[in-house]
């Protein structure tokens, strides 16, 4: 027998459906704008991207002289932290520390420091990705961002 069969037998009906909070777009544009600000007020020339839970890009700004590269790098960061529900610096510091075979992780590419999930109640919403400056500084905007919106 199915194990919600049994709880509905047991307990007369089925427990309630799950629910988790999602990223709108007021969301994006704050997370966006406070990025920004961190980037700005620190003089970092750097590529901010945001990405929703399935690691879908929903929003990227390459500021004035970041490098082109940054532009592929900071959404890979930020894919990486959605999909692993983890900051990718741990994947870094994995690689780093000798498991080598993180590098043929699917889907994982943005393995450096600058990709910070955005988590609530225990849910990854998604997450924010930077590329341009030292990869602590690059985490520091992405957490600026997301404090923006009281996580």
């Amino acid at each position: 027998m199915r194990m919600l069969d049994t709880f509905y037998k047991n307990y007369g009906k089925y427990p309630p459906m799950k629910s988790k909070s999602l990223l709108d777009h007021a969301d994006i544009k704050a997370i966006a704008a406070a990025a920004e600000a961190e980037a700005l007020k620190n003089n970092w020339a750097v590529t901010i991207a945001i990405v929703d839970d399935g690691g879908h890009l929903l929003h990227l700004n390459r500021l004035d002289g970041a490098a082109p590269i940054s532009a592929h790098i900071a959404p890979s960061k930020a894919n990486t932290a959605a999909m692993g529900r983890r900051e990718s610096k741990v994947y870094e510091d994995m690689v780093n520390g000798g498991r080598m075979s993180f590098l043929s992780a699917p889907h994982l590419a943005g393995l450096l420091e600058g990709g910070v999930p955005i988590i609530k109640d225990g849910h990854c919403l998604g997450a924010v990705g930077v590329s341009g400056v030292k990869s602590n500084e690059d985490a520091q905007i992405a957490r600026a961002g997301i404090a923006a919106i009281g996580l």
